[in-house]
C-alpha cells in the first residue's frame, strides 16, 4: 500500500473504546491519523496525532473519513455535520439514539453518496466468523433457537443510554448477521437497580423470519464477564465465546443411552466435543481494514447504516416492549440481509 496515496482520517471522542481507535488508526497500513476531535484534551501525551476542541478544527485540517466514537447522543449531530461536508464516516454502534434520529444520519449519506458504517465490532470477531460460516454450510442443519448472554461490570463511561442499546444492540446485529434472518416480533423485560436513569437489565424472547427463537439476557449489574452465543439445531449445538474468540461445537450422536431412565430424559443422544482451531485477528483491526477498503473503493464487508438503523428499530421495540409488557411487532424491514449478502 506504500505506493498510493495514504487515507487521511480523523476521530471523534477519546473515551475507552476511542482510544482503542486511536491506538488501531496509528497503525493503520494505508491510512493517516491526522487529528483526533475532544474537548477535554489528552493528558496521556501518548497519542500519534494532535488533539482539536471541535469538529470544525478536524474538518479545517482535510479528512477523507472520521471515526465517530463520542457519546451516543452526539452521532446524530456528528454525523450529519460530517456527511454535509462530504466525509465518509465509520460510526460506533449504536448508530443512533432513535430510530428517528438513525433514519436521518441514514438518508444523509446516502444522498451525500458517502461511504458510512456502523461498527458493530461483534461481526469481526473470529468465533462469530467461523460460526456464520457453518451456519451457512449447513453444518448444524435447522436452526431452532439462539441464546446469547452478555453480562458485566456497568462500564462508567455510558450515561447516556442504557443496557439496551449500549450492549443488547451487540446481540440484535449478531444474532441477524450469523442466522441470516431478521426479528419478526420481540417481548422483553427491563429492571434498573442501579438508581441510574436507564435500564440495568434486560431479558429478551423474540422470533426470526424462519420462526428461530430468540433469547437475549443482558446486564451491566454482574460482577461476571460473560459474552456467550449457544445456537442450537437439530444436528446439535454450537457455543460462541466471543471473550476468548473460541467456537466449540457439541453434535447429536447416533449411539444410543442404554440407561432407559437418562435416555428417556436427555431426548437426544450425547455425541463428540469438538472446539474448532481458528486464526485470531483483533477485530477491531478488522473492522478498520473493511472501512478502509470501503473508503478506497473497494468490495468491503462493512455494516451499512441501513444496517444499523434496523438494529437501532429492534432495540427501540425491545424498550416499547419492556414499557407495555407487550409483544412487539417489529416493522420497518427495509434493512434487508440481502444488502449484506451484497456487501460482501
Amino acid at each position: 500500500m506504500s505506493d498510493r496515496r495514504k487515507l487521511r482520517a480523523g476521530l471523534i471522542g477519546l473515551g475507552a473504546m476511542g482510544r482503542n481507535h486511536a491506538r488501531v488508526l496509528s497503525g493503520l497500513d494505508g491510512v493517516e491519523l491526522v487529528g483526533i476531535v475532544d474537548p477535554a484534551g489528552d493528558s496521556s501525551g501518548t497519542l500519534s496525532a494532535p488533539v482539536l476542541p471541535e469538529l470544525g478544527d478536524l474538518l479545517k485540517l482535510g479528512v477523507d473519513y472520521a471515526v465517530v466514537a463520542c457519546p451516543t447522543a452526539l452521532h446524530e449531530s456528528i454525523g450529519l455535520e460530517l456527511a454535509a461536508n462530504g466525509v465518509s464516516a465509520l460510526i460506533e454502534k449504536p448508530l443512533a439514539q432513535s430510530v428517528e434520529a438513525a433514519t436521518r444520519l441514514v438518508e444523509a449519506f446516502e444522498t451525500a453518496g458517502l461511504v458510512a458504517g456502523v461498527g458493530h465490532i461483534e461481526r469481526y470477531n473470529p468465533a462469530l466468523q467461523s460460526l456464520r460460516t457453518r451456519l451457512e454450510a449447513g453444518e448444524l442443519g435447522e436452526v431452532f433457537q439462539v441464546v446469547t448472554r452478555r453480562q458485566g461490570p456497568f462500564p462508567r463511561r455510558i450515561a447516556d443510554v442504557g443496557v439496551v442499546m449500549d450492549l443488547a444492540t451487540h446481540d440484535i446485529d449478531l444474532t441477524s448477521w450469523v442466522t441470516g434472518q431478521e426479528y419478526t416480533s420481540v417481548s422483553a423485560r427491563t429492571v434498573s437497580r442501579s438508581g441510574r436513569l436507564h435500564e440495568d437489565m434486560v431479558a429478551v424472547v423474540g422470533q426470526l423470519t424462519d420462526g428461530t427463537m430468540v433469547n437475549h439476557l443482558v446486564n451491566w449489574l454482574s460482577p461476571l464477564k460473560e459474552r456467550s452465543t449457544v445456537i442450537t439445531g437439530d444436528k446439535g449445538c454450537f457455543v460462541a465465546d466471543t471473550l476468548t474468540a473460541d467456537l466449540t461445537f457439541y453434535a447429536n450422536a447416533a449411539i444410543n443411552t442404554e440407561w432407559e431412565a437418562l435416555r428417556n430424559f436427555r431426548g437426544v443422544a450425547e455425541g463428540d466435543m469438538v472446539r474448532y482451531a481458528i486464526p485470531k485477528r483483533e477485530p477491531l483491526l478488522v473492522e478498520h481494514e473493511r472501512f478502509r477498503d470501503a473508503v478506497e473503493g473497494k468490495e468491503a464487508d462493512i455494516v451499512t447504516l441501513r444496517q444499523g438503523l434496523r438494529t437501532v428499530e429492534v432495540a427501540a421495540a425491545l424498550l416499547r416492549s419492556a414499557a407495555d409488557s407487550s409483544t412487539v411487532v417489529v416493522d420497518g424491514q427495509d434493512a434487508s440481509l440481502a444488502e449484506s449478502a451484497a456487501v460482501r
